[in-house]
């Protein structure tokens, strides 16, 4: 019987810690204003007839603080590269310097630095929901379980405090990542 408990709430960490994984990956993409090479890591280039990731096509460096270097494989793709930076969603401008492209960040105003944090704020809000749903569904599994008898009431309520313990540890992280993302964010 409590092995089946056990499971569920294996399976239901095991979510949770999904999706505070999902939200440090959405987060990834939001720029900080600091030069990163996982700025670009979304970034797709057409290549003999597919979209590649960029960074299977180039090397991208970080050459300072505000600048990153982007070296294709092949010399042959550097204009396709660079028109698919500056056609993203990034509002970057590529500088084509020979044999590497210079993609420079412009500095972030506080205006969109606190619109960047409302968007962290509700990305990390979607995560919370997740992790509560998880909470919602391993609660029924274990309200079932006791219905049909395999569970005794009290074996049913220390689960769902185990549960609750789940989810409170799991929000925290998910408060945590946010709390350092909005502070380098917010850093001028």
């Amino acid at each position: 019987m409590t092995e089946m408990i056990e499971m569920i709430r294996t399976d239901a960490e095991e979510r949770m810690q999904k999706s505070v994984e999902a939200l440090k990956a959405a987060l990834v993409k939001i720029r900080t204003g600091r030069a990163h090479p996982s700025l670009l890591e979304h970034v797709t280039v057409p290549y003999y007839g597919s979209n590649a990731p960029i960074n299977q096509l180039a090397n991208i460096t970080v050459l300072d603080t505000r600048t990153l270097s982007v070296i294709p494989y092949e010399k042959s793709i550097m204009v396709t590269v660079e028109k698919a930076i500056r056609d993203s969603d990034l509002g970057l401008n590529p500088t084509n310097v020979g044999n590497l492209l210079r993609v420079p960040l412009p500095p972030m105003t506080e205006e969109r630095r606190r619109d960047l944090v409302k968007v962290v704020r509700h990305e990390a809000e979607n995560a919370r929901i997740a992790i509560r749903n998880v909470r919602r569904d391993a609660n029924q599994e274990f309200k079932g379980l006791m219905k049909d008898g395999e569970i005794s009431k009290d074996e049913e309520h220390q689960a769902t405090d185990q549960i609750q313990k789940l989810t409170n540890q799991f929000i925290g992280k998910i408060d945590a990542v946010f709390a350092e993302k909005e502070a380098e964010l917010m850093e001028v």
